[in-house]
Protein backbone atom coordinates (compact mmCIF):
# COMPACT_ATOMS: atom_id res chain seq x y z
CA UNK A 1 0.00 0.00 0.00
CA UNK A 2 1.35 3.14 -1.08
CA UNK A 3 0.89 7.23 0.13
CA UNK A 4 -1.50 7.54 -3.27
CA UNK A 5 -3.83 4.72 -2.17
CA UNK A 6 -3.97 6.78 1.28
CA UNK A 7 -5.25 10.17 -0.23
CA UNK A 8 -7.79 7.73 -2.70
CA UNK A 9 -9.44 6.36 0.66
CA UNK A 10 -9.13 9.72 2.66
CA UNK A 11 -11.06 11.14 0.13
CA UNK A 12 -13.74 8.63 -0.44
CA UNK A 13 -14.04 8.38 3.69
CA UNK A 14 -14.85 12.09 3.31
CA UNK A 15 -17.08 12.28 0.65
CA UNK A 16 -19.13 9.36 2.06
CA UNK A 17 -19.10 11.56 5.36
CA UNK A 18 -20.69 14.83 3.54
CA UNK A 19 -23.40 12.29 1.59
CA UNK A 20 -24.72 11.43 4.95
CA UNK A 21 -23.72 7.48 4.27
CA UNK A 22 -24.43 5.57 7.50
CA UNK A 23 -21.39 4.74 10.48
CA UNK A 24 -21.53 0.84 9.25
CA UNK A 25 -21.23 1.78 5.58
CA UNK A 26 -18.19 3.75 6.70
CA UNK A 27 -16.65 1.66 8.63
CA UNK A 28 -17.26 -1.37 6.03
CA UNK A 29 -15.84 0.43 3.03
CA UNK A 30 -13.00 1.75 4.89
CA UNK A 31 -11.52 -1.77 6.15
CA UNK A 32 -12.12 -3.28 2.78
CA UNK A 33 -10.83 -0.51 0.78
CA UNK A 34 -7.53 -0.51 3.24
CA UNK A 35 -7.51 -4.57 2.59
CA UNK A 36 -7.58 -3.84 -0.98
CA UNK A 37 -4.88 -2.06 -1.20
CA UNK A 38 -2.81 -4.23 0.78
CA UNK A 39 -3.08 -3.18 4.46
CA UNK A 40 -3.02 -6.57 6.86
CA UNK A 41 -6.80 -5.56 8.47
CA UNK A 42 -8.82 -8.61 9.11
CA UNK A 43 -10.96 -6.73 11.72
CA UNK A 44 -11.77 -3.50 12.73
CA UNK A 45 -14.06 -2.30 15.40
CA UNK A 46 -14.88 1.74 15.71
CA UNK A 47 -17.13 3.00 18.76
CA UNK A 48 -18.44 6.38 20.08
CA UNK A 49 -20.87 7.08 23.02
CA UNK A 50 -23.64 9.37 21.92
CA UNK A 51 -26.58 11.51 23.24
CA UNK A 52 -29.90 9.24 23.70
CA UNK A 53 -31.88 8.93 26.81
CA UNK A 54 -31.46 4.55 26.53
CA UNK A 55 -28.62 4.04 24.83
CA UNK A 56 -25.01 5.26 25.64
CA UNK A 57 -23.14 4.92 22.36
CA UNK A 58 -22.93 2.47 18.69
CA UNK A 59 -20.53 0.61 17.76
CA UNK A 60 -19.63 -1.08 13.92
CA UNK A 61 -17.69 -4.38 13.65
CA UNK A 62 -16.06 -5.25 10.18
CA UNK A 63 -14.81 -9.12 9.57
CA UNK A 64 -12.95 -9.75 6.33
CA UNK A 65 -14.60 -13.33 6.73
CA UNK A 66 -18.16 -11.75 7.18
CA UNK A 67 -20.11 -10.63 4.27
CA UNK A 68 -22.93 -8.84 6.52
CA UNK A 69 -22.67 -4.73 8.04
CA UNK A 70 -22.43 -5.48 11.68
CA UNK A 71 -23.72 -2.64 14.16
CA UNK A 72 -24.88 -2.42 17.78
CA UNK A 73 -25.95 -0.67 20.50
CA UNK A 74 -24.62 -0.37 24.06
CA UNK A 75 -26.56 0.23 26.97
CA UNK A 76 -24.77 2.53 30.59
CA UNK A 77 -21.47 1.39 31.57
CA UNK A 78 -21.43 2.75 34.54
CA UNK A 79 -22.57 -0.30 36.89
CA UNK A 80 -22.50 -4.05 37.11
CA UNK A 81 -21.09 -6.69 34.38
CA UNK A 82 -21.44 -3.84 31.59
CA UNK A 83 -18.57 -1.04 34.22
CA UNK A 84 -16.53 -4.69 34.93
CA UNK A 85 -15.83 -5.04 30.94
CA UNK A 86 -15.66 -1.70 29.89
CA UNK A 87 -12.66 -1.52 32.59
CA UNK A 88 -11.23 -4.14 31.33
CA UNK A 89 -11.03 -3.05 27.81
CA UNK A 90 -7.99 -1.58 25.58
CA UNK A 91 -10.47 1.46 24.94
CA UNK A 92 -10.68 2.52 28.90
CA UNK A 93 -6.98 1.81 29.37
CA UNK A 94 -6.49 4.83 26.70
CA UNK A 95 -9.42 7.01 28.12
CA UNK A 96 -8.08 6.45 31.64
CA UNK A 97 -4.53 7.36 30.81
CA UNK A 98 -2.29 9.49 28.60
CA UNK A 99 -1.81 7.23 25.91
CA UNK A 100 -3.52 7.64 22.41
CA UNK A 101 -2.67 3.77 21.38
CA UNK A 102 -1.88 0.33 22.69
CA UNK A 103 -0.81 -2.75 20.68
CA UNK A 104 -0.62 -6.30 21.72
CA UNK A 105 1.70 -9.02 19.40
CA UNK A 106 -0.40 -11.49 20.80
CA UNK A 107 0.93 -13.85 18.38
CA UNK A 108 4.14 -13.27 19.41
CA UNK A 109 3.82 -13.36 23.38
CA UNK A 110 2.84 -10.12 24.32
CA UNK A 111 0.01 -10.26 27.27
CA UNK A 112 -3.57 -11.01 26.62
CA UNK A 113 -4.77 -8.65 29.60
CA UNK A 114 -7.50 -7.07 28.35
CA UNK A 115 -10.75 -8.50 27.15
CA UNK A 116 -12.20 -9.61 23.81
CA UNK A 117 -7.98 -9.96 23.16
CA UNK A 118 -8.45 -13.81 24.18
CA UNK A 119 -11.09 -14.99 21.76
CA UNK A 120 -9.56 -12.68 19.21
CA UNK A 121 -6.69 -14.76 19.71
CA UNK A 122 -8.36 -17.97 19.29
CA UNK A 123 -9.22 -16.62 16.19
CA UNK A 124 -6.19 -16.67 14.45
CA UNK A 125 -4.66 -12.78 14.90
CA UNK A 126 -1.60 -11.89 15.64
CA UNK A 127 -1.46 -8.48 16.18
CA UNK A 128 -3.63 -5.70 17.78
CA UNK A 129 -3.88 -2.18 17.80
CA UNK A 130 -6.17 0.23 19.68
CA UNK A 131 -6.47 3.76 18.94
CA UNK A 132 -7.89 6.59 20.60
CA UNK A 133 -8.83 10.31 19.63
CA UNK A 134 -10.01 12.32 22.16
CA UNK A 135 -12.19 15.61 21.22
CA UNK A 136 -11.46 18.94 22.81
CA UNK A 137 -14.18 20.48 25.33
CA UNK A 138 -15.71 22.23 21.84
CA UNK A 139 -16.39 19.30 20.26
CA UNK A 140 -17.45 17.57 23.09
CA UNK A 141 -21.50 16.40 23.71
CA UNK A 142 -22.54 14.88 26.74
CA UNK A 143 -20.51 11.60 26.89
CA UNK A 144 -19.46 11.94 23.35
CA UNK A 145 -16.19 12.73 23.77
CA UNK A 146 -13.78 9.83 21.92
CA UNK A 147 -13.57 8.01 18.96
CA UNK A 148 -12.46 4.41 19.87
CA UNK A 149 -10.92 1.86 17.12
CA UNK A 150 -9.38 -1.33 17.33
CA UNK A 151 -7.77 -3.16 14.43
CA UNK A 152 -6.45 -6.47 14.06
CA UNK A 153 -4.44 -9.09 11.28
CA UNK A 154 -4.09 -12.61 11.52
CA UNK A 155 -0.65 -12.17 9.22
CA UNK A 156 2.01 -14.41 10.27
CA UNK A 157 3.99 -10.95 10.65
CA UNK A 158 1.84 -8.98 12.43
CA UNK A 159 1.55 -5.38 11.24
CA UNK A 160 4.43 -3.48 9.69
CA UNK A 161 5.38 -0.44 10.87
CA UNK A 162 4.05 1.14 7.19
CA UNK A 163 1.07 -0.52 8.26
CA UNK A 164 0.61 1.42 11.07
CA UNK A 165 2.04 4.63 9.73
CA UNK A 166 -0.88 4.29 7.59
CA UNK A 167 -4.00 3.81 10.04
CA UNK A 168 -2.45 6.78 12.01
CA UNK A 169 -3.18 9.19 8.67
CA UNK A 170 -6.23 7.40 8.05
CA UNK A 171 -8.05 6.85 11.01
CA UNK A 172 -8.61 10.59 12.28
CA UNK A 173 -10.46 10.67 8.46
CA UNK A 174 -12.95 7.60 9.59
CA UNK A 175 -13.36 9.35 12.86
CA UNK A 176 -14.24 12.57 11.52
CA UNK A 177 -16.90 11.19 9.13
CA UNK A 178 -18.11 9.08 11.71
CA UNK A 179 -18.38 11.57 14.02
CA UNK A 180 -19.81 13.70 11.38
CA UNK A 181 -22.83 11.42 11.13
CA UNK A 182 -23.48 10.58 14.70
CA UNK A 183 -24.06 14.47 15.20
CA UNK A 184 -26.71 14.33 12.76
CA UNK A 185 -28.11 11.03 14.57
CA UNK A 186 -27.86 13.29 17.81
CA UNK A 187 -29.76 15.96 17.03
CA UNK A 188 -32.24 13.81 15.17
CA UNK A 189 -32.83 11.71 18.98
CA UNK A 190 -32.85 15.41 20.65
CA UNK A 191 -35.71 16.56 18.78
CA UNK A 192 -37.80 13.89 18.85
CA UNK A 193 -37.42 13.03 22.58
CA UNK A 194 -38.19 16.96 23.22
CA UNK A 195 -40.60 17.84 20.18
CA UNK A 196 -42.17 14.37 19.50
CA UNK A 197 -41.59 12.73 16.38
CA UNK A 198 -43.58 14.25 13.62
CA UNK A 199 -42.41 17.95 15.35
CA UNK A 200 -39.18 16.65 15.31
CA UNK A 201 -39.35 15.66 11.59
CA UNK A 202 -40.72 18.93 10.23
CA UNK A 203 -38.20 20.98 12.56
CA UNK A 204 -35.11 18.65 10.92
CA UNK A 205 -36.60 19.50 7.66
CA UNK A 206 -35.84 23.87 7.99
CA UNK A 207 -39.35 24.23 9.44
CA UNK A 208 -38.20 26.55 12.27
CA UNK A 209 -39.32 30.44 11.13
CA UNK A 210 -41.21 31.62 13.69
CA UNK A 211 -44.72 31.90 13.12
CA UNK A 212 -44.84 29.48 10.19
CA UNK A 213 -47.44 27.45 11.34
CA UNK A 214 -50.30 25.15 9.07
CA UNK A 215 -53.99 24.82 9.68
CA UNK A 216 -54.88 21.10 10.11
CA UNK A 217 -57.56 18.93 11.61
CA UNK A 218 -56.27 16.47 13.95
CA UNK A 219 -58.21 14.43 16.82
CA UNK A 220 -56.86 16.00 20.26
CA UNK A 221 -56.21 14.09 23.14
CA UNK A 222 -55.83 15.94 26.36
CA UNK A 223 -54.72 13.88 29.76
CA UNK A 224 -53.74 13.55 33.54
CA UNK A 225 -53.02 11.76 36.16
CA UNK A 226 -55.80 11.38 38.85
CA UNK A 227 -55.51 12.58 42.40
CA UNK A 228 -51.69 13.70 41.64
CA UNK A 229 -50.93 16.27 43.65
CA UNK A 230 -52.69 14.32 46.47
CA UNK A 231 -50.25 11.34 45.88
CA UNK A 232 -47.85 13.99 45.80
CA UNK A 233 -48.46 15.03 48.66
CA UNK A 234 -48.36 11.88 50.53
CA UNK A 235 -45.62 9.70 49.12
CA UNK A 236 -41.87 10.09 50.31
CA UNK A 237 -40.25 12.68 47.50
CA UNK A 238 -37.85 9.92 45.70
CA UNK A 239 -41.33 8.06 44.68
CA UNK A 240 -42.52 11.02 42.52
CA UNK A 241 -40.41 11.25 39.49
CA UNK A 242 -40.37 6.90 39.12
CA UNK A 243 -44.44 7.29 39.36
CA UNK A 244 -44.66 10.30 36.50
CA UNK A 245 -42.13 8.08 34.31
CA UNK A 246 -44.01 4.81 34.71
CA UNK A 247 -47.12 6.71 34.06
CA UNK A 248 -46.28 8.38 31.18
CA UNK A 249 -44.45 5.47 29.79
CA UNK A 250 -47.80 3.71 29.22
CA UNK A 251 -49.53 6.86 28.27
CA UNK A 252 -46.94 8.14 25.49
CA UNK A 253 -46.27 4.33 24.17
CA UNK A 254 -50.04 3.84 23.79
CA UNK A 255 -50.32 7.31 21.66
CA UNK A 256 -47.47 6.04 19.69
CA UNK A 257 -48.36 2.72 18.99
CA UNK A 258 -51.62 4.29 18.27
CA UNK A 259 -50.15 6.56 15.36
CA UNK A 260 -50.55 9.81 17.20
CA UNK A 261 -47.86 12.43 18.16
CA UNK A 262 -47.18 13.39 21.60
CA UNK A 263 -46.60 17.65 21.74
CA UNK A 264 -46.28 18.56 25.14
CA UNK A 265 -45.78 17.09 28.59
CA UNK A 266 -47.04 19.57 30.99
CA UNK A 267 -46.52 18.35 35.20
CA UNK A 268 -48.35 15.30 34.70
CA UNK A 269 -50.37 15.91 31.56
CA UNK A 270 -50.16 14.93 28.20
CA UNK A 271 -51.42 16.74 25.31
CA UNK A 272 -51.30 14.77 21.83
CA UNK A 273 -52.75 14.66 18.25
CA UNK A 274 -53.60 12.47 16.15
CA UNK A 275 -53.56 13.55 11.92
CA UNK A 276 -55.28 12.62 9.13
CA UNK A 277 -57.40 13.76 6.25
CA UNK A 278 -60.46 11.45 7.54
CA UNK A 279 -61.69 12.17 10.63
CA UNK A 280 -63.20 8.92 11.01
CA UNK A 281 -59.79 7.08 10.62
CA UNK A 282 -58.18 9.90 13.15
CA UNK A 283 -60.79 9.15 15.98
CA UNK A 284 -60.65 5.33 15.45
CA UNK A 285 -56.57 5.90 15.93
CA UNK A 286 -57.28 8.19 19.28
CA UNK A 287 -59.63 5.49 20.48
CA UNK A 288 -57.51 2.79 19.73
CA UNK A 289 -54.53 4.27 22.09
CA UNK A 290 -57.38 4.71 24.55
CA UNK A 291 -58.18 1.00 24.38
CA UNK A 292 -54.62 0.56 24.71
CA UNK A 293 -53.75 2.73 27.61
CA UNK A 294 -56.51 0.96 29.60
CA UNK A 295 -54.66 -2.62 29.14
CA UNK A 296 -51.09 -0.75 29.60
CA UNK A 297 -52.22 0.40 32.63
CA UNK A 298 -53.72 -2.36 34.50
CA UNK A 299 -50.52 -4.21 33.91
CA UNK A 300 -48.41 -1.57 35.59
CA UNK A 301 -51.35 -1.01 38.70
CA UNK A 302 -51.18 -4.67 38.90
CA UNK A 303 -47.09 -4.68 38.96
CA UNK A 304 -47.07 -1.55 41.33
CA UNK A 305 -49.54 -2.77 43.68
CA UNK A 306 -47.42 -5.85 44.20
CA UNK A 307 -44.20 -3.56 44.63
CA UNK A 308 -46.54 -1.78 47.78
CA UNK A 309 -46.16 1.55 45.67
CA UNK A 310 -48.66 3.87 45.09
CA UNK A 311 -51.31 3.69 41.65
CA UNK A 312 -53.55 5.98 39.75
CA UNK A 313 -56.01 6.36 36.97
CA UNK A 314 -55.45 8.58 34.04
CA UNK A 315 -58.26 10.87 32.86
CA UNK A 316 -58.74 11.88 29.18
CA UNK A 317 -60.60 14.08 27.07
CA UNK A 318 -61.26 13.45 23.17
CA UNK A 319 -62.14 16.16 20.97
CA UNK A 320 -61.74 16.88 16.98
CA UNK A 321 -61.22 20.32 15.15
CA UNK A 322 -59.01 22.52 12.84
CA UNK A 323 -55.91 23.68 15.06
CA UNK A 324 -52.43 25.57 13.93
CA UNK A 325 -50.04 23.32 13.77
CA UNK A 326 -46.33 25.03 13.80
CA UNK A 327 -43.95 27.48 15.42
CA UNK A 328 -44.45 30.08 18.09
CA UNK A 329 -42.58 31.94 20.99
CA UNK A 330 -39.80 34.51 20.70
CA UNK A 331 -36.75 34.89 18.57
CA UNK A 332 -34.58 33.27 20.93
CA UNK A 333 -37.30 30.51 22.28
CA UNK A 334 -39.78 28.65 20.00
CA UNK A 335 -42.35 26.01 20.33
CA UNK A 336 -43.30 23.70 18.10
CA UNK A 337 -47.33 22.60 18.97
CA UNK A 338 -50.55 23.54 17.98
CA UNK A 339 -53.00 26.61 18.94
CA UNK A 340 -56.51 26.83 18.44
CA UNK A 341 -59.90 27.21 20.68
CA UNK A 342 -59.86 23.09 19.84
CA UNK A 343 -56.53 23.25 22.09
CA UNK A 344 -58.28 24.80 25.20
CA UNK A 345 -61.30 22.84 24.72
CA UNK A 346 -59.77 19.86 25.20
CA UNK A 347 -58.00 20.35 28.27
CA UNK A 348 -61.67 21.24 29.91
CA UNK A 349 -62.98 18.00 28.37
CA UNK A 350 -60.22 16.27 30.23
CA UNK A 351 -60.86 18.38 33.43
CA UNK A 352 -64.73 17.50 33.70
CA UNK A 353 -63.82 13.62 33.91
CA UNK A 354 -63.59 14.53 37.55
CA UNK A 355 -66.88 16.17 38.36
CA UNK A 356 -68.44 13.51 36.58
CA UNK A 357 -66.50 10.38 37.93
CA UNK A 358 -65.51 9.29 34.43
CA UNK A 359 -62.24 8.65 32.80
CA UNK A 360 -63.11 9.19 29.57
CA UNK A 361 -64.75 12.44 28.23
CA UNK A 362 -65.31 12.46 24.55
CA UNK A 363 -66.47 16.04 22.33
CA UNK A 364 -69.61 15.83 20.53
CA UNK A 365 -67.86 16.80 17.65
CA UNK A 366 -65.29 13.92 18.14
CA UNK A 367 -68.53 11.72 18.66
CA UNK A 368 -70.11 12.73 15.97
CA UNK A 369 -67.26 11.57 13.62
CA UNK A 370 -66.72 8.02 15.01
CA UNK A 371 -66.60 5.73 12.66
CA UNK A 372 -70.57 4.10 12.57
CA UNK A 373 -69.68 0.84 14.04
CA UNK A 374 -68.17 1.98 17.33
CA UNK A 375 -70.62 4.80 18.27
CA UNK A 376 -72.71 2.22 19.88
CA UNK A 377 -70.44 1.80 22.49
CA UNK A 378 -70.70 5.52 23.23
CA UNK A 379 -73.08 6.92 25.40
CA UNK A 380 -73.80 10.40 26.07
CA UNK A 381 -73.57 11.65 29.95
CA UNK A 382 -75.18 15.16 29.63
CA UNK A 383 -74.18 18.74 28.39
CA UNK A 384 -71.77 21.08 29.98
CA UNK A 385 -70.68 24.63 30.22
CA UNK A 386 -66.82 24.57 29.95
CA UNK A 387 -64.65 26.97 31.28
CA UNK A 388 -63.47 29.76 29.09
CA UNK A 389 -65.89 28.32 26.43
CA UNK A 390 -68.83 30.04 24.72
CA UNK A 391 -70.64 27.02 24.10
CA UNK A 392 -71.86 24.72 26.49
CA UNK A 393 -71.99 21.16 24.72
CA UNK A 394 -72.78 17.79 25.41
CA UNK A 395 -69.78 15.22 26.44
CA UNK A 396 -70.10 11.53 25.75
CA UNK A 397 -68.35 8.42 26.94
CA UNK A 398 -67.43 4.76 26.75
CA UNK A 399 -69.72 2.38 28.25
CA UNK A 400 -67.74 0.94 31.32
CA UNK A 401 -65.51 3.91 32.21
CA UNK A 402 -65.18 5.21 35.59
CA UNK A 403 -62.49 6.64 37.30
CA UNK A 404 -60.59 4.03 39.05
CA UNK A 405 -58.40 5.57 42.39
Amino acid sequence: MDYSDVSTIAAWVTEQGLKGASESELMTGFCSACRNAGLRIDRGLALMDTLHPVHEGRAFRWDSEEIVETEFEYGPSGTGEAAASWQRSSFYYLWSGNEREVRRRIGFGDPIDFSQLDKIAEAGHTDYIAIMHRFAEAGTIGEMDCFFSNFSTKHPEGFSDHDLAILRKLVPVLGLAIKCIALGRIARTIAEVYLGEDAARQVMEGKISRGKSERISAALWFSDLLNYTKISDRVPPEEIIPLLNDYSEVVISAIHEAGGNVLKLIGDGVLAIFKGEVPAETCRAALKAEALLRQKLGELNAERKAGDRPTTDVYIGLHIGDVFYGNIGSQDRLDFTVIGPAVNEVSRIASMCRSVDLNLLISSDFAAAIPEEQRGAIACVGRYALRGVQRAQELYTLDGARLNA
